[in-house]
């Protein structure tokens, strides 16, 4: 065995320890959208991707997780696993639509908290209407 076939043969990666971040409560929001022709060669009339991002919103909705859709992203509330587990779903549900898909993911993490989803929003009206 050579040198270098011996280091590979023993050598065992470090086991990587996340901390409480990977488990706990986060906000994840998402945006996603097919492009390019879809597997069956069909494409709206207009450049429009609404039913591909129904079809997403729907998975989240049905995930029974809280979230939020607005014009640009749908946030959802819950541990690491079950929400990228939802943002897979509605990602392949999207890859329905088109050849490709595109996904933006913004998160804030942080163990210990839930209810975010609209406690993050209440604070910032009460810091406008100058509450502390």
């Amino acid at each position: 065995m050579t040198c270098a076939g011996l280091l590979t043969a023993h050598y065992r990666p470090p086991r990587r320890s996340f901390g409480p971040w990977q488990t706990g409560s986060m906000l994840l929001a998402f945006s996603v959208a097919p492009s390019g022709m879809p597997a069956d060669g069909s494409r709206p009339s207009d450049a429009s991707v609404h039913d591909a991002v129904a079809a997403a919103v729907k998975i989240v909705r049905e995930s029974g997780l809280p979230n939020q859709t607005d014009s640009m992203f749908t946030t959802i509330e819950g541990d690491w696993d079950e929400v990228f587990d939802v943002v897979k779903r509605a990602t392949e549900a999207v890859g329905q639509f088109g050849s490709r898909v595109s996904l933006v993911i913004k998160a804030d993490i942080r163990p210990g908290y839930t209810g975010e989803l609209t406690a993050k929003v209440d604070r910032l009206e009460q810091a406008i209407s100058g509450g502390s």
